[in-house]
């Protein structure tokens, strides 16, 4: 395949359309750059070497326009001394320059269109390439979370953390019996405290109520 069929089909083809083919999008759209990138070097240096095809077009067209007029000249001169057979010898050489200087325009008016349509070309190219670019970096950041993403979900569905997490429940359910426990032995203290509580309470209201019957029998 020529470089210019390549481009052709480089920038005709539809990107999003290969991603949505691709098993690996993201090696696609390297591929897909990569590709790009290598087409839009020849065809820049394709280019270069139909501007240097050109300007030493340009130098012979202007040497043989040069040429022509010279021998224009030469036949003047000719018909100025009487010399018609060499001013007709002179107009046959300007007539056979002027044919190679039509065809060299016309050379330089093909290379003009190849120009033209090579600019055109790259151009397009640059945007396609300036586009895949851009999603290149939306299709890296994408794969790499659905692979974060796909990581995390093979974690959460791992027996090891499940077996992890049973365990975690049961010591949950030990330091609950645990903290349980504790509370109980506060009630039972606490209901001992009280007792205790009631006998002094007691005591106090008996030797009051001593004392307040010695008051009365000293009256």
């Amino acid at each position: 395949m020529s470089i210019f069929s390549r481009l052709t089909d480089i920038i005709n083809s539809n990107i999003s359309a290969l991603l949505d083919k691709a098993e690996n999008p993201e090696k696609m759209i390297r591929m897909v750059i990569q590709e790009m990138e290598d087409t839009l070097v020849e065809v820049r240096s394709s280019t270069a070497r139909v501007m240097a095809e050109k300007k030493t077009l340009t130098r012979r067209l202007e040497q043989l326009r040069a040429q022509a007029e010279d021998w224009e000249y030469k036949a003047e001169l000719a018909l100025s001394k009487d010399r018609e057979d060499l001013a007709r010898s002179a107009l046959a050489e300007k007539a056979a320059i002027q044919s190679r200087v039509e065809a060299t325009e016309a050379d330089l008016f093909k290379l003009d269109e190849t120009l033209d349509k090579l600019d055109g070309e790259i151009n397009q190219l640059q945007d396609k390439l300036n586009d895949a670019r851009a999603r290149q970096k939306t299709i890296v950041m994408r794969t790499r979370a659905t692979s974060t993403r796909r990581d995390v979900r093979k974690q959460l569905s791992n027996q090891a953390i499940d077996n992890a997490m049973d365990k975690f429940e049961h010591y949950e359910r030990k330091i609950d019996q645990m903290e349980g426990q504790i509370d109980s032995d506060k009630v039972e203290h606490r209901g001992l405290q009280a007792e205790f509580d009631e006998l002094a309470r007691e005591e106090n209201i008996d030797q009051e109520l001593r004392e307040l019957k010695d008051r009365l029998k000293s009256k």
